[in-house]
């Protein structure tokens, strides 16, 4: 695996990445947990909003950074499968930040990982990537959300082998 910087070319793969990595989470999760109408007022489109905002992660010029781990294998042919015949396998995940260099804060807004590289600490990986880049922009601290249902479980389990502090809060929805 490796890391680097976002380019143009990882749009649709970073793109697809994120519909897979959270399509359990609004279709499994949230959807039956609010109910049709609530869904549908607040993530109905959750597909298109994410193909909307994609496109707006990587910014530099707004302090908005994304970086991508790069799939591959021990025979370093890049395909990740270990066979050295180089098919090739995408992305197996990235982290989207950015730092408010005023306040000195940094603020991790998606990490996602494909299914076949979870439990091999990308997440991890990709984390100390955005931290040291924050580090080196000044920020202080970072602030990563996530939510406190049971798709979330093994994020929250991450940032707090990160060192990462949860704090308690609580969002109700209603049908009106």
């Amino acid at each position: 695996m490796r890391i680097r910087a976002f380019t143009p070319r990882d749009l649709a793969s970073l793109t697809d990445l994120t519909i897979e990595t959270f399509r359990p989470f609004y279709e499994d999760s949230f959807r039956p947990l609010v109910g049709e109408t609530v869904f549908a007022n607040q993530h109905g489109d959750w597909r298109d909003d994410y193909r909307r905002e994609a496109p707006r992660l990587h910014a530099p010029e707004r302090h908005r950074y994304v970086a991508v781990a790069e799939a591959g294998d021990d025979n370093d042919n890049g395909d990740g499968d270990g066979d050295g015949d180089g098919d090739g396998d995408g992305l197996a995940g990235y982290v989207a930040w950015s730092v408010d260099p005023d306040r000195r804060n940094g603020s991790i807004s998606h990490l996602a990982v494909s299914a076949q590289h979870r439990r091999h600490h990308v997440g991890t990986a990709l984390c100390e990537h955005a931290f040291a880049h924050m580090r080196s922009l000044g920020a202080e601290v970072v602030e990563i959300g996530t939510g406190g249902d049971p798709f979330h479980a093994p994020a929250r389990a991450l940032y707090e082998r990160l060192g990462c502090t949860a704090l308690p809060t609580a969002v109700y929805y209603r049908k009106l």
